[in-house]
């Protein structure tokens, strides 16, 4: 009973679907699944598409992933990104309107452009499980060929704004073996081929703008298809301004607090100007660890590095040029008071006087009010006596002049107040940092 239950329920099914068109041998567009046997007989892989009728057009289209690193020591940039590209077969045309998905360990019954990136210094394809390939063909033969790789593609940088500099930077594809004859490339949606850029975020980086363009690579065997993706990259200063020039400025301003301290503490202000100065030697070593060697590039961060161990070294050699100043106006004055004891003991005592109160009120009042006491003593020196003889007047007098004239010799190279170089360091140093700070920022910044 339950076989002929069966039996009936059977026949009007079949019954059915003859009364629908369907008849038994025959595929719809439905259900029809082309199998690899179908397509790829008397496919040759070895020959292009449009052999002998026309080049190939190959649209590309780009998805950064990401840009793992950029070093400006090899001036190059590491970035995966997943390439795809689309160009139509009229050897794998089935009917239909459905797509075939093959696994990407067949891409070799296939034939695939030729396509590499100029620049590249090093490149791998991503097998982890398997291969990251991807192919799928449409039924009215579009070929789509999307592969995930890792490449290492120079960029030549030029530093010398950096930290302040702007990048440009290219990713190139070319053809390897067909010429302009053979394929054209073009991109697929402009510049809407290329995405992830907008959405990348660097460590030191920000994407300002990139823009694609089309031309042709000309080398000694012909004229070559090349698509190029040019994009910018403007480096974030805030870091450096942190780590850099922050400490250096603060380097600069302790070097100043020199110039508060008396000169007689010979220790403090020498500990204060040698340190300052190792501390700014190993910054500016430090600052160029991660830069390139190359003597054709002065960067931004070294001449403000300079500036700062100018400034600083120039603090150290102002309270050495300040200490000088006052030992040798130290030792005048010790000079001039021997020579006055020596003269006073080769003439006597007796052929010494000094000028009267009113003598010396008088001279006083003659002499300028920024005279020296030395002058003053010099002035009060003189000869016993309504008529000096000529022996001693010669001995006598002829002592002091001489002593005078070393006096000036000795003045031309001393500084009358050695404590004023602290009083106009205290001004000139931080107004001539604050302005060469100005030209500084101004330069590298606008131009």
């Amino acid at each position: 009973m339950l076989f002929c239950l069966l039996f009936w329920t059977s026949f009007l099914l079949l019954f059915t679907n003859g009364e629908r068109g369907f008849h038994f041998g025959e595929w719809n567009d439905s259900q029809l699944q082309p199998t690899l046997q179908k397509l790829m007989k008397g496919y040759n892989r070895y020959l292009r598409p449009n052999f002998n009728v026309g080049p190939v057009e190959i649209g590309m289209s780009l998805d950064i992933a990401s840009i793992d690193a950029i070093s400006e020591i090899n001036m190059d940039y590491t970035a995966t990104i997943f390439l795809r590209q689309r160009w139509r077969d009229s050897r794998l045309v089935f009917p239909g309107n459905e797509s075939v998905s093959l696994d990407g360990r067949l891409v070799s019954l296939l034939w695939i452009p030729d396509t590499f990136i100029p620049d590249s210094k090093r490149s791998f394809l991503h097998d982890v499980t398997v291969e990251n390939r991807l192919i799928r063909i449409f039924s009215n033969g579009t070929v789509l060929y999307a592969l995930r790789i890792t490449a290492t593609i120079a960029c030549n940088m030029d530093l010398t704004k950096y930290p302040m500099d702007r990048q440009e930077c290219t990713l190139q594809l070319e053809s390897w073996g067909y010429n302009i004859q053979d394929v054209q490339f073009y991109w697929t949606r402009g510049n809407d081929s290329v995405k992830g850029l907008d959405t990348l975020r660097l460590a030191q980086y920000s994407v300002e703008s990139y823009h694609t363009t089309v031309s042709q690579a000309m080398y000694e065997t012909g004229l070559y298809p090349k698509l190029v993706l040019h994009f910018a990259l403007r480096r974030n200063v805030l870091f450096f301004i942190l780590e850099t020039y922050v400490p250096s400025t603060l380097l600069v301003v302790l070097s100043w607090v020199s110039f508060w301290i008396s000169q007689s503490s010979v220790p403090a202000r020498t500990c204060i100007g040698v340190t300052t100065v190792l501390t700014m030697t190993t910054l500016m070593m430090g600052a160029r660890t991660s830069l390139p060697n190359a003597n054709c590039f002065i960067k931004a961060i070294d001449v403000y590095l300079g500036i700062c161990f100018t400034f600083i070294f120039g603090a150290l050699l102002e309270y050495a040029c300040a200490h000088f100043c006052t030992m040798q106006h130290q030792t005048i004055i010790d000079v001039q008071r021997e020579l006055l004891k020596e003269f006073e003991e080769s003439n006597g005592t007796s052929y010494l006087v000094t000028s009267t109160p009113k003598k010396m009120q008088m001279q006083t009042q003659t002499q300028p009010q920024d005279t020296t006491d030395q002058e003053i003593t010099d002035q009060t020196v003189m000869c016993e006596g309504d008529e000096p003889t000529p022996e001693k007047k010669e001995k006598g007098c002829g002592l002091s002049s001489v002593k005078q004239m070393s006096r000036k010799a000795a003045s031309v190279m001393s500084v009358e107040n050695p404590h004023n170089i602290d009083s106009h360091a205290r001004t000139l140093f931080p107004m001539a940092f604050l302005l060469v700070n100005v030209f500084y920022w101004l330069y590298y910044l606008l131009f």
